[in-house]
């Protein structure tokens, strides 16, 4: 059965998941890149050094980001988002950081060798943390259980 995610399930989802395909368009070039996120209060929250993506959402800010999760080709969930791309500073900085971090780091098997996200303390100062202000959002499965 193909259907559309309802609204709780799509937010479920988003949240359930850390990795994402961040797709943005500039100078008649598009770019998609895996990062890892945060879904919360309507926004994905990423993290990233300086460089082409950075530079690709400066210029236009309307982004594209992309989640899945495959089971195998009839078991599947994907959801589309639109929005628009805002560097974040100060407080709303470090607690998108946090959150970014408390949410990868349980994921690895080595947390005490990487205490920020791999991330040294003198490049934290260099990272840019960003939010995808959500302006749409879409989301699909595939399923064919056979208690349904």
């Amino acid at each position: 059965m193909l259907g559309e995610l309802s609204k709780g399930a799509l937010l479920e989802f988003l949240e359930q998941q850390v990795i994402g395909r961040l797709g943005c368009h500039a100078d008649g070039e598009t770019y998609i890149v895996p990062i890892n996120y945060v879904y919360r209060n309507n926004a994905i929250y990423g993290h990233s050094g300086n460089g082409k993506k950075i530079e690709m959402m400066r210029a236009n800010p309307k982004v594209c980001f992309q989640v899945d999760e495959i089971v195998d080709t009839f078991r599947w969930k994907s959801a589309i988002l639109w929005g628009n791309y805002k560097e974040l500073t100060g407080e709303e900085r470090q607690q998108a950081m946090q959150g970014i971090i408390h949410r990868i780091m349980p994921l690895t098997d080595r947390p005490s060798e990487d205490p920020s996200h791999g991330i040294s303390k003198a490049k934290h100062e260099n990272i840019i943390v960003y939010k995808i202000e959500l302006t749409a959002v879409s989301g699909k499965f595939e399923s064919h259980d056979l208690e349904a």
